[in-house]
């Protein structure tokens, strides 16, 4: 059973794995290309699924052709879709424009799932989203908002964009499909079409080759590879669908934009310096966060000092 707790603390470790993917995979990238990274990263993933499936001795649940076929629609789209949109995206625009994009997912996906609900949003929750989004507007430019006058959407920002859209329609799949598939092997069948996906690609890039590309790797970095395959990936995508279905897409997709906010602190513990921006931008995503608690609380105060009626 979830307790809200649990499923904070759940949702925190998905975040973090996340975010110290960014710094750890720094050096990696520097001896292998995204795409590469991307295929390695879910086939890690999928071994250490294997693993603990066997050790456990889960059982899976047998699902119809129909089924398999939504899943691998859904891992192709969204675990597939979104790495090879957001690694190509990125060489064509720049790394403010990628996060910029990224950090909209949250508000997408939130649209998403009211219109396939079909109910409104709530004004708290748009409160909450509108602090959060500015918390992470404000890390991502660096305080200086004129960059905003400058974004162009060329090639590369219409591809991470669509990456973004990917990913937004992955969080709330997750959530329709959790009725009738754990956690687990959602991420677990996921993965698979992702990585079937992805490696599919590899085939039509002339310059792209996996297997000489991880031999090539020294040991630290294959330490850094293995992190980013069982931390970055099987933990994260774990914790990541179980909050899905406790809380519900929308509300799942807030922690994302405590992403970058773990990304600086792990930067920092790896010596990378950490602005007073970036702290004021963390500040104001954990406040967006707690808005609904501390409204919670603030009601909840008054209708205890407010006098009993007679």
């Amino acid at each position: 059973m979830n307790t809200p707790i649990r499923t904070t603390v759940m949702m925190l470790i998905c975040v973090f794995c996340w975010g110290s993917v960014f710094p750890v995979a720094k050096d990696v990238l520097l001896h292998m290309s995204g795409l590469s990274l991307s295929i390695w990263r879910f086939a890690i993933a999928l071994i250490s699924l294997f693993i603990f499936i066997r050790l456990t001795r889960m059982r899976m649940v047998s699902l119809s052709l129909s089924r398999y076929l939504i899943l691998g629609i859904i891992g192709v789209m969204g675990v597939g879709g979104l790495n090879l949109a957001l690694f190509s995206g990125l060489s064509h625009t720049s790394a403010t424009n990628g996060a910029l994009i990224m950090a909209l997912s949250p508000i997408v996906t939130t649209v998403m799932a009211a219109l396939l609900s079909r109910t409104l949003i709530a004004r708290v929750q748009l409160l909450q989203l509108a602090v959060a989004f500015g918390g992470v507007l404000l890390v991502v430019v660096n305080g200086d908002l004129t960059s905003l006058i400058n974004l162009q959407l060329n090639q590369g920002d219409l591809t991470i964009m669509l990456g973004m859209f990917a990913w937004s329609g992955y969080t709330v799949c997750g959530s329709k499909v959790s009725g009738w598939l754990p956690p687990l092997e959602f991420s677990l069948l996921t993965m698979a079409a992702g990585l079937i996906g992805l490696s599919v690609a590899s085939m039509f890039q002339a310059n792209v080759h996996p297997v000489q590309e991880l031999f090539a790797l020294p040991w630290p970095l294959l330490m850094s590879m293995l992190y980013i395959g069982v931390f970055g990936t099987v933990v994260g995508y774990l914790c990541w669908n179980n909050g899905v279905k406790t809380l519900g897409s929308a509300n799942a997709s807030l922690y994302f934009n405590l992403v970058p906010v773990f990304a600086a602190l792990v930067s920092l513990l790896m010596g990378q310096s950490v602005t007073v921006i970036q702290l004021a931008g963390m500040l104001i995503v954990l406040t967006g966060l707690t808005l609904p608690l501390m409204i919670k609380r603030i009601k909840r105060n008054r209708a205890a000092t407010l006098p009993s009626s007679s």
